[in-house]
């Protein structure tokens, strides 16, 4: 007699698939280790490039002669050869010592750690709002392309999206802020909280009042795409067999597109999402900037101006380290919710 093969058991059969999620986990660990590396090394030559002598920048104001200079210059480290700089930078970045700041004359960790609530504050709250409007915006206009909705929620967001972030930053201040008119402004224009700002609930009050502005800034600049991505998902679901099981079981068209079509368009945007978690650690320099935020962003940019090379180094690494890991996750992420790519 022909013996019959034994059927796997559920465990039996999960177990490949759990091997071949964590060496996929372990490939993309190794690949942000080694992207990692690159932006250690990137970050401490592309600076080094930029125009400016950080040593002049910090005696202006003050009469220093040339053997001043050189001494300063001694004192910070910048008269030794680049290769032993980057051997002393690398060093120190692999201890979690990012070197102090040549302006602030101040850990730039701590600065760093001063700086990072603001941005996160801001910055998250932006991403919520800007993935909360996009998803809602892109799962509408999808379901029905083409109707007025569809053609004004698009549109709208295309031409916010097309707006530099500076120049919708500063209407939004001549407008909102300085007022027009008789009009007075409605809203802070620079900080995080008012010179006399209250205690209590009175004060949560205060800095929502200043994050009015730059919220808006950062979300209208940013949830097109989100927008754009769950429209283009939605309308590769919308002609599946699924849907039109769905709808030929009697279900109501709002309960398809909410249980059924929604969630698997929604795969897609987790990578972008991801994507934009890594930046909300760094912040927006541009947004920042321009509403005087004490955040990352305009930590980042008072660096450049001087240029303070071991602040710009601290804040780009974390930035750029963000990101990474927020992308690496992402990709994990992803190959655990879409069995397609699991199987490819």
């Amino acid at each position: 007699m022909i013996e019959q093969p034994a059927l796997l058991t559920e465990q039996e059969a999960e177990r490949p698939n759990r091997h071949g999620a964590l060496r996929y986990a372990v490939s993309k660990a190794a690949g942000a280790l080694l992207s990692i590396a690159m932006v250690i090394v990137a970050t401490f030559f592309a600076f080094r490039l930029l125009p400016g002598d950080p040593v002049r920048a910090l005696a202006q104001g003050r009469n220093m002669t040339p053997e001043q200079l050189d001494l300063e210059r001694s004192r910070l480290g910048l008269d030794k050869p680049l290769a032993e700089q980057f051997l002393q930078f690398v060093d120190r970045t692999l201890h979690l010592d990012l070197g102090t700041s040549y302006e602030y004359k101040r850990p730039v960790l701590d600065l760093i750690g001063e700086r990072v609530g603001p941005t996160l504050l801001l910055t998250g709250t932006a991403l919520v709002m800007a993935v909360g409007l996009g998803i809602w915006q892109g799962a509408r206009a999808g379901w029905r392309p083409g109707s007025r909705f569809d053609r004004l929620s698009t549109g709208v967001s295309l031409v916010l999206w097309s707006v530099p972030t500076f120049w919708l930053g500063l209407l939004l201040l001549m407008v909102f802020a300085a007022g027009i008119g008789p009009i007075p402004g409605l809203f802070p224009t620079r900080g995080i909280e008012s010179v006399d700002a209250p205690g209590g609930i009175a004060y949560i009050f205060d800095v929502a009042k200043h994050m009015v502005l730059p919220c808006l800034t950062m979300v209208g600049v940013v949830y097109a795409q989100y927008l754009l991505v769950m429209r283009s998902s939605l309308l590769d679901e919308v002609g599946q067999d699924y849907v039109t099981t769905a709808r030929a079981k009697g279900l109501r068209d709002d309960d398809v597109r909410r249980r059924h079509a929604v969630p698997n368009a929604l795969l897609p945007t987790v990578t972008l999402v991801f994507m934009r978690i890594g930046f909300v650690v760094g912040g927006a320099v541009t947004v920042e900037a321009i509403f005087s935020w004490p955040g990352l962003g305009q930590l980042f940019y008072e660096a450049i101006r001087v240029p303070d090379f071991t602040l710009m180094q601290g804040t780009f690494m974390l930035i750029t380290v963000s990101v990474i890991l927020m992308n690496t996750l992402a990709d994990v992420v992803y190959h655990l919710l879409d069995p397609r790519v699991r199987s490819a």
